[in-house]
């Protein structure tokens, strides 16, 4: 979230709740979404979780949510011209998110401009543990070396270097096309 897609937890999710950012943190499950992310608990546990002692409208939430996935601006190009001029390179997303990935992945075309995903609620492994970085290696037959990690968050990056791959940390498409183009990966 907040490197190819936009992530509704800060606005579309509390404004739904009728809340704010700061009280939907206060007010929600301490855990139920780290337990969505890594597939401990399902969909309906976890909306039954979620806001305890407050109901909702749980299947407006969902909705909203699903409808609010959208590509970051510039993403499709970066990806696309990604495509186009490193044809060899593989490209995997590496999300720390429960089953609605799909969603995503349908809203938004993934399966275009991606070669696949790894995504925590399959893997059991969240960034930046270790082993949601080399889940893909051992999987891909890749050593973490070989892997350049993408991410918003500078924890995350860490995580990835920690296991031996190189990072960066994105700060909007055109700067990372900026970083790639001087890798050789893709045009200025």
């Amino acid at each position: 979230m907040d490197t190819l897609v936009r992530d509704p937890f800060h606005d579309v999710m509390p404004s739904f709740l009728g809340m704010t950012l700061p009280e939907l943190l206060r007010y929600k499950h301490p855990t139920a979404w780290v337990d969505f992310e890594l597939g401990r608990i399902d969909e309906r546990t976890f909306l039954d979780l979620f806001l305890p002692g407050r109901s909702f409208d749980a299947e407006g939430f969902c909705k909203v949510v699903r409808e609010s996935y959208t590509l970051l601006p510039g993403i499709h190009e970066l990806l696309t011209d990604l495509r186009r001029s490193a044809p060899d390179v593989r490209l995997y997303a590496l999300s720390n998110y429960p089953p609605w990935y799909a969603w995503i992945a349908e809203r938004c075309a993934l399966d275009t401009l991606l070669d696949g995903a790894f995504v925590s609620y399959e893997t059991g492994a969240r960034k930046p543990d270790p082993e949601a970085y080399l889940v893909p290696c051992r999987r891909l037959a890749e050593q973490p070396e070989q892997a350049l990690f993408i991410d918003d968050r500078d924890k995350n990056c860490e995580g990835a270097r920690a296991v031996g791959m190189q990072a960066i940390e994105f700060d909007g498409a055109e700067k990372l096309r900026e970083e790639l183009a001087r890798r050789g990966l893709v045009a200025p």
